[in-house]
């Protein structure tokens, strides 16, 4: 199972990115997506930016991780 997770691009330097996902920044390869913007939001799947998604729809899927991480300490 492939799992993409979204975050938003806070700096750009080439084709490297700094995204930050859920208070986490990480740096992201924009090889793939080399339109990516700074304020964009994308789909990060194995170090790479893959596509990008509107803020509600990144926004949803934060907050779904979000209830399983706390469903799964509540186990």
């Amino acid at each position: 199972m492939c799992l993409a997770v979204p975050g938003k691009v806070l700096e750009r330097q080439d084709m490297l990115a700094t995204i930050e996902v859920g208070g986490v920044t990480r740096k992201v390869s924009l090889m793939l997506l080399p339109e990516a913007q700074v304020g964009d939001f994308v789909l990060i799947h194995a170090g790479f930016a893959v596509q990008r998604i509107d803020e509600e729809e990144a926004e949803k899927t934060l907050a779904l991780f979000k209830e399983l991480e706390e469903y799964a300490a509540n186990e």
